[in-house]
C-alpha cells in the first residue's frame, strides 16, 4: 500500500530479496516526483540496507514499513519492523562479507538513529539534507567549472597579451 499526502509516502511490504528491489524503485520515483533526483542514490541505499537487517534479523516476522517524509529541509526515511531488538553500529573486519549496512547508513546521512517502540518493535530512522550546502566564498584566482552537482575549481591562468591581427570582413558576392 502506498500512500501519499503532500509530502509523505509510505510503503508496507514483507522484507523479502524481491520486495526490496521494488521498494528502492519506488523511493527513487516519489524523490523523482518530489524534484529531488539527486538524493535518489543515498535514499536507495539507505533503504536498501535497512530492508536487509529487517530481512536477516527481524523476529517474529519480516514485515515492515517504509516511511519518506519530507519537511522543510530534511527529508526522513523510517524504517518500522515488529522486532524490539536494537540494532548496533557493527564493525566488520576487512574480509568480512557482512555487517556495514549501519556504518553505510552514517556514511551516506546527515543523521541516523533507532526508536524503540517497545514490544510493537522498532523505528531505525535517518536523514538527507534537501538543500545544498552554502557556497564557500569565492575565491579571486579560482574559476569554478560545476558538472551535475559536483563543482570542480580550476585556477585562472592569464594569458600573456599579444599582438592582434587587423580585422577583415570577408563577404560573398
Amino acid at each position: 500500500m502506498i500512500s501519499e499526502a503532500s509530502r509523505h509516502c509510505t510503503v508496507e511490504l514483507q522484507a523479502l530479496p524481491s520486495r526490496i528491489g521494488q521498494v528502492r524503485r519506488i523511493v527513487s520515483a516519489q524523490l523523482r516526483y518530489w524534484q529531488l533526483d539527486r538524493l535518489i542514490d543515498q535514499a536507495a541505499l539507505g533503504v536498501t540496507e535497512l530492508l536487509t537487517n529487517v530481512h536477516r534479523h527481524a523476529q517474529p516476522d519480516k514485515l515492515c514499513t517504509v516511511e519518506m517524509e519530507l519537511l522543510f529541509d530534511r527529508l526522513t526515511v523510517r524504517v518500522h519492523d515488529h522486532d524490539p531488538r536494537i540494532p548496533t553500529l557493527g564493525s566488520a573486519g576487512p574480509l568480512e562479507t557482512t555487517g556495514r549496512g549501519l556504518a553505510l547508513i552514517e556514511a551516506v546521512s546527515e543523521s541516523w538513529g533507532v526508536l524503540p517502540k517497545g514490544d510493537a518493535g522498532k523505528v531505525v530512522w535517518f536523514t538527507l539534507p534537501t538543500t545544498l550546502p552554502a557556497p564557500a566564498a569565492p575565491s579571486p584566482y579560482a574559476v569554478t567549472a560545476v558538472f551535475g552537482t559536483a563543482a570542480t575549481p580550476f585556477p585562472v591562468v592569464e594569458a600573456e597579451p599579444r599582438e592582434r591581427a587587423p580585422v577583415r570582413a570577408a563577404v560573398a558576392t
